[in-house]
């Protein structure tokens, strides 16, 4: 098994545990790319048709609101999984943007070869059942934390969460993801060190 595939296993594992010859299903279908930073990984309104594990890299998901800004939704850190295509999509084009903040590294398999390999492995089923019930915790989580925490403990939650990420990519990005401006962000970072 080559470092990416045992990287795939892995990040499965992590979530729900599943047999070596179920791993070996998934195994066969997996395709490997990389993207620069800035690159586009996923266009809203584009035809997508896969799902995607990130080996290497930190990748974000947004949307761009009616005056031009770009809305922060989800991180997504080396050794996860982006939002379920079946989340994601609609009709199989895409809700969101997905882009590379580092240079990223991401496994794919093909949506529906995925969705066949759920009907006739009931491992490979509970996993992506992990998945979506993971994703729709984050979620709720984050909109909890919008209307019910003050910016300050948000950035401490997103510290929690997020521990290297301050460091990796832009603050304008983090301020975008906590519903902050990046000058309250400064100013929450000032007040933290103090």
């Amino acid at each position: 098994m080559n470092e990416f595939n045992k990287k795939v296993k892995t990040i499965i594992n992590q979530i729900y545990p599943i047999s070596d010859k179920s791993f070996i299903e998934i195994e066969k279908t997996l395709k490997f790319e990389t993207f620069k930073k800035g690159d586009f990984v996923i266009q809203k309104n584009r035809r997508n048709e896969k799902e995607y594990f990130v080996l290497n890299g930190v990748c974000k998901s947004y949307l761009i609101n009616p005056e031009g800004d770009e809305i922060i939704i989800s991180f997504f850190l080396e050794n996860s999984i982006l939002s379920p295509h079946s989340i994601r999509t609609s009709n199989n084009i895409s809700n969101l943007y997905f882009q590379a903040s580092t240079d990223l590294e991401i496994a794919t398999i093909n949506a529906s070869d995925f969705q066949n390999l759920m009907i006739t492995n009931s491992e490979i089923r509970n996993f992506a059942s992990a998945v979506l019930q993971d994703e729709l915790k984050q979620k709720v989580n984050k909109e909890i934390g919008l209307a019910s925490l003050s910016a300050k403990e948000r950035l401490i939650e997103f510290r929690k969460r997020y521990q290297i990420l301050e460091n990796l990519i832009p603050h304008t990005e983090i301020s975008s993801y906590l519903g902050i401006t990046n000058i309250s962000l400064s100013r929450l970072r000032r007040d933290l060190i103090k």
